[in-house]
């Protein structure tokens, strides 16, 4: 095919661009090229803007938030794209590839089942269950090889460079009835194996390997690679193809069957020979009528891509969009042909305009996903009937999504209406939200486990009868039972979740030499959930009224854990209760509910024991604390008021890697002294274990009576601590001690250290007199320490605390974020304070994400920002409470900037500090921080990726 008008004019860039770099040089010596510039004459510099250039001057002002956007993903295109060197390299290949196949020797007619022509080094890319069906076969050269896919079309982008070529298998190989029982599949891919055999001689041919498309076992390719140096630049992937119009395309309507129940169990049936009778197998016909029609959608998009000049870039952003989702590869992906196909959708019923450059494409594709919902259409009811997802080809009669399950389109829905939400957010980096942050499952969802032992799926499609489905997909038994797994957990869930996804199945690759590989020996597959936390820890699953004609059918779903209850409303109603005691055991309710189900449809596992995580500790503290600031402010008999009772202590904001335990003391231990009557240890008995004050800064209000000395102010709080003990201990009989600068009340078992503040004496401690008596106010660190302790950290407790109220896993990812930064002895560089921003960043601003549902997530993402941020060139904000505005962020952006060898190293942001960075004014140091911003955190990921991956089970299995 002749390549698209937007290739042509790629070809024609570096004559129209003079600062641009000749396509035709060495991608590998592109970074030892020195660049000039150019020089222009006093004309050239000064002439008015051309006519074109004025057009992108508007684009670039009504369409991007800014210039830089549009130069990013100019740049990102030119990154992706081929290069003509590249180019001509495979072009030369390509033709190698096509002498080579045309030159394959023909062979005698055999039946389809006699292997005894192939030699046993190259085997059969088919599992040939069951083994014997009828038809002959013979070897014969192709009828023609073809270039189709992307790489004629010009859409063909790094890193994963695949070429794809068309072999048709000769009409007299064939047989118009080789659709039915898999004749067809085992012809294909049998001509395979002799183009195999036939290459394997050839020195012009690499490596070769078998494969199959997207995963589909009925559809395998031959993967080529040219030899020496250019082995991994590229691979060649030969599809075997019937002619043209060579099957009636009526044959694979999704309604009739073309796989009989009697030759597939080898059982005699009241059925045989009757087709009416027999199931439907849509997925079997979709994938032979897939074969058919490669020209046909290449002709197709080739004529549309000739129409709309920024076809090619609007589909390679689109690829880029799904690559970094992990949505493009795999079986049931949403591949770049169907990207491609998406596009052309869209333009010819002309929902996008040919004019529309590629930004605005990849917008309005993404616009089109999030609000298009192709799991239901009932013009389409017939496909519906069938398939999960429906997306029918130009000719009517493929649906392209036969092989996706409505969860990945869901996910696929998802993630394009979370870029939108983003993509128009001026205080988001939208280009490398959308297109250079990796999203993987196990950052995304908020719950992961995995299947491992798939081959007991085989069992328990025989328990759930899905013979005829199991007809349907050749004997692949986990496609087969993962739509009914898919389908239990989503009505267990219900509202628990946002969404469920399931990782895609790669597609196998093994050596020609070897058989194909059982189903068995898929990776474990992934589920991933992304949860409603208000919802997802409720211990109480609620069903309908025992009358109701829909309680049998909740009864049937939970099995022996469903029980009538009677509840305070009076409603008597099916109900399950799960363990829930403990705010772990409530985080795990997903889990216990994915076990039962699990165990009581399709497989069986050991439940793990929940241990503790903090929550409850804190809980206990937080209540302590708010009991204690109500009777502060009732309080009566002081001079002044009391104008604000604080926390400031990171226990009262859930982030305390271990939380004050109340303790109750054994007073047989101890000798009270006789001046302060303190306790003291008696010999021969345990020292007392050590108890952490909880620090709680009481504001008092201002009068004239305060004084205006440093040395008076610290004797008046000095006497308010005197005089807070005593109205305590005679109206609540707590056990205080008063100090120049606290009190300690003993309460609950906790200590809470309560600091007097007033408001002026961080200014009283910038104010001094110098010699010619004239005063000056000067900063100091004094005063500074001062304004952390009294008005910066209660400020920051307060609306951390607010944060863990909004988002509930918010404390435990801090605390295990802080016990991670512990085990590096980075504590002292990395403040508490300055952790739990960090953390706070990742649920105020988690673009391309949605805030974090859960501790093992969260942490993740921790790690993440700490490897990938670029802490040198931009500042992390931020947004506590929601109040920057864009303006406020550019302005940061340019104080930051400006100032930039003056500001520490890491430099955080927040409403209150905008331009100083006090919470990491003093650490850590430059040498810190490219220890733990650049190298820990990369050797905790290959430590942690496998151990997550291989217990994120429900169980033990």
């Amino acid at each position: 095919m002749i390549p698209s008008d937007s290739s042509q004019k790629e070809d024609e860039a570096p004559i129209k661009a003079k600062r641009s770099k000749p396509e035709e040089e060495e991608e590998e010596k592109e970074e030892d090229v020195v660049f000039h510039p150019v020089k222009l004459s006093r004309s050239d510099l000064y002439r008015p803007p051309s006519a074109e250039e004025l057009n992108q001057l508007k684009e670039a002002e009504s369409l991007f938030h800014c210039s830089l956007l549009k130069m990013q993903m100019e740049e990102l295109l030119k990154e992706v794209a081929l290069s003509e060197r590249r180019k001509q390299r495979i072009d030369s290949f390509i033709l190698t590839v096509t002498e080579l196949l045309q030159a394959v020797p023909e062979s005698p007619e055999v039946e389809v089942s006699d292997l005894s022509w192939l030699s046993g080094a190259v085997k059969v890319p088919f599992l040939l269950v069951p083994k014997a069906t009828k038809g002959k076969f013979h070897m014969a050269p192709p009828a023609s090889v073809d270039l189709i896919g992307s790489y004629p079309l010009g859409t063909c982008t790094k890193p994963r460079i695949m070429v794809d070529l068309a072999v048709t298998i000769p009409a007299d190989v064939l047989h118009p009835k080789d659709v039915v029982n898999q004749r067809y599949p085992r012809k294909r891919a049998l001509y395979l194996a002799g183009m195999a055999e036939y290459l394997a001689s050839s020195s012009d041919i690499g490596t070769m390997r078998y494969s199959c498309l997207h995963g589909n076992r009925l559809r395998p390719v031959l993967l080529l690679t040219p030899p020496g140096k250019d082995s991994s630049s590229f691979t060649v992937c030969v599809h075997v193809c019937p002619p043209p119009g060579f099957f009636k395309p009526n044959r694979f309507h999704p309604q009739r069957n073309n796989i009989r129940t009697e030759w597939y169990t080898g059982l005699q049936s009241s059925l045989s020979g009757k087709v009416s009778g027999e199931p439907p197998t849509p997925h079997y016909n979709s994938s032979v009528l897939g074969d058919l029609l490669p020209r046909a959608h290449l002709q197709f998009l080739s004529a549309v891509s000739s129409q709309c000049s920024a076809f090619a870039d609007g589909v390679a952003l689109l690829k880029v969009w799904l690559r970094q989702r992990e949505l493009d590869q795999g079986t049931g992906c949403f591949s770049g042909f169907l990207a491609s196909m998406l596009l052309a959708y869209l333009l010819t019923t002309h929902r996008i305009s040919n004019t529309m450059t590629a930004y605005q494409l990849l917008r309005n594709s993404l616009n089109f996903l999030a609000s298009t919902d192709l799991t239901v259409n009932p013009s389409l009811a017939e496909f519906h009937s069938a398939f999960q997802v429906v997306f029918v080809d130009p000719s009517g009669h493929l649906n392209m999504c036969a092989d996706m399950t409505a969860c990945t389109y869901k996910q696929l829905q998802h993630e394009a209406s979370v870029s939108m939400q983003f993509w128009d957010n001026p205080t988001v980096d939208g280009f490398h939200s959308l297109l250079m942050t990796p999203k993987p499952m196990i950052r995304t969802s908020d719950h992961v486990f995995q299947l491992c032992e798939l081959v007991k799926l085989q069992s328990s499609c025989k328990k759930l009868n899905l013979l005829s489905e199991l007809m349907d997909h050749s004997g692949n038994y986990v496609h087969t039972a993962l739509p009914f797994i898919l389908s239990l957990l989503q009505r267990g869930l219900g509202q628990r979740i946002h969404l469920l996804t399931h990782s895609l199945s790669p597609a196998p690759e093994w050596s020609v030499e070897s058989d194909a590989p059982k189903h068995k020996a898929q990776p474990p597959l992934s589920f991933g959930l992304l949860l409603r936390p208000e919802l997802a820890a409720s211990a109480l699953e609620r069903g309908p009224p025992a009358d109701s004609p829909k309680a049998a059918e909740f009864r049937q779903l939970w099995g022996s854990r469903s029980e009538l209850r009677r509840f305070q409303d009076g409603a008597i109603t099916e109900a399950v209760l799960w363990d829930g005691e403990s705010m772990c055991q409530k985080q795990l309710v997903p889990k216990q509910i994915i076990t039962h189900l699990l165990q009581l449809y399709v497989l069986h596992f050991i439940g793990i024991k929940p241990s503790s995580t903090g929550e409850e500790e804190s809980l206990l503290v937080v209540q302590s604390y708010d009991d204690l600031s109500r009777k502060l402010w009732r309080l009566e008999g002081l001079p002044l008021s009391i104008t604000a009772v604080q926390g400031a202590h990171p226990a009262l904001r859930y982030t305390q890697v271990f939380p004050p335990v109340p303790l109750k003391l054994d007073y047989s231990f101890f000798d009270r002294e006789k001046t302060s009557r303190s306790l003291v240890p008696k010999e021969n008995k345990p020292c007392p274990a050590y108890i952490t004050p909880i620090t709680v800064i009481c504001h008092m209000e201002g009068s004239g009576k305060w004084p205006h000395d440093r040395l008076a102010i610290r004797h008046i709080r000095a006497a308010f601590n005197i005089r807070l003990g005593e109205l305590l201990k005679k109206h609540h009989n707590y056990t205080c001690r008063s100090c120049p600068t606290h009190l300690d009340v003993w309460k609950d078992g906790l200590v809470f250290r309560i600091q007097v503040a007033y408001h002026r004496e961080p200014q009283v401690l910038r104010e001094s007199v110098n010699a010619e008596g004239l005063l000056v106010v000067r900063d100091n660190e004094e005063a500074q320490a001062l304004e952390m302790e009294t008005i910066h950290k209660p400020l920051l407790t307060s609306t951390l605390h607010g944060l863990q109220q909004q988002h509930p896993c918010f404390g435990a990812v801090c605390r295990l974020a802080k016990r991670w930064l512990g085990a590096q002895l980075f504590s002292d560089d990395i403040t508490e304070d300055t952790a739990d921003l960090l953390v706070a960043s990742l649920f105020l601003q988690p673009a391309p994400f949605t805030p974090p549902g859960s501790p093992q997530v969260g942490f993740l993402r921790f790690l993440h920002l700490l490897s990938s941020f670029d802490w040198r060139n931009n500042p992390l904000v931020v947004n506590l409470n929601n109040q920057l505005t864009a303006a406020d962020y550019t302005e940061i952006k340019n104080d930051f900037m400006a100032s930039r060898e003056s500001l520490p190293v890491m430099f955080i942001a927040t409403p209150k500090d905008k331009t100083l960075s006090m919470w990491t004014k003093r650490a850590p140091s430059v040498q810190v921080k490219l220890h733990v911003l650049g190298g820990e955190q990369s050797h905790s990921f290959p430590i942690l990726d496998p151990f997550l991956r291989a217990h994120t089970s429900p169980g033990s299995h």
